[in-house]
């Protein structure tokens, strides 16, 4: 059983679709049409583009391709991450990159290698889709928790000194702000696996059965990405945020303020 296709005419039946909410935007005057069309532009161009360079991974499938598209998709996670929690670049981007690298890789290698083991074991069909997956949940999940950790303490500096006054150490300084950041990182992710089935059917899950795949074999499959992804947005956002702490804080345990990016 092959997927369906979907026609060109049918697919500018889809563009003309959206000219419906762009509409809506006029007439209420949100001011975002501009945004709006351009990201419908940037999505169409960026995956045409993508899908012709898949093509040539898929064909291709080498262990040295597959793991440089890896390391281009953790590069640019991790460039959004730092641009969209408001921190500077050049000072975050090393630690970042760690943060996410230590959370996502091991997980990814996993799922694709010891659950899934195609072969050959980097078989890109797998790869590079489960690495999507997990790195775009764990791109959302981590500029919570490093915009709401360092919001955190901002708004309640004089609460943060009074902890290091009264004797505390770092660790337990920052960990009221740590566990709210990280709450609220997660709460997507988990509010999403609660309504798994009831509310709506996953992505990964519906593409299994479009593709012909039996609907047992594609829910084991979505139960093993959302656990991969839960472990793997939590271990990147903990782990950026005490490798962030390191820049983030002066010798003296006080926040410095030229971390943060002027907007």
């Amino acid at each position: 059983m092959q997927t369906l296709d979907i026609s060109y005419s049918m697919m500018l039946g889809f563009y003309a679709l959206a000219a419906v909410p762009l509409l809506l935007c006029y007439y209420l005057k949100l001011g975002i049409i501009r945004t709006v069309a351009a990201a419908v532009a940037r999505m169409t161009v960026q995956l045409v583009l993508v899908a012709l360079y898949l093509e040539l991974i898929f064909r291709l499938n080498s262990l040295w391709l597959n793991a440089a598209w890896m390391m281009v998709m953790l590069l640019a996670a991790n460039g959004n991450v730092i641009r969209s929690s408001g921190l500077r670049m050049k000072r975050f981007f090393g630690v970042a990159f760690a943060g996410l690298s230590a959370g996502s890789v091991p997980v990814v290698l996993f799922f694709v290698c010891v659950a899934v083991h195609p072969s050959p074991p980097y078989d890109a069909r797998y790869l590079i889709p489960i690495t999507g997956m997990v790195l775009g949940n764990c791109l959302r999940a981590n500029v919570i928790a490093l915009e709401r950790f360092y919001a955190g303490i901002r708004r309640s500096e004089q609460e943060y000194l009074s902890y290091l006054l009264m004797g505390a150490s770092l660790t337990e300084a920052v960990a009221p702000y740590m566990r709210q950041a990280l709450r609220a990182a997660l709460a997507p992710t988990v509010s999403t696996m609660a309504t798994l089935g009831l509310v709506a059917l996953p992505g990964m899950m519906t593409g299994q059965i479009l593709g012909g795949s039996e609907p047992l074999v594609a829910i084991k499959y979505q139960i093993a990405i959302m656990l991969a992804i839960f472990c793997a947005t939590l271990i990147t956002a903990a782990c950026n945020i005490r490798l962030s702490l390191r820049i983030a804080l002066n010798q003296f345990y006080t926040l410095d303020k030229s971390v943060f990016a002027v907007r």
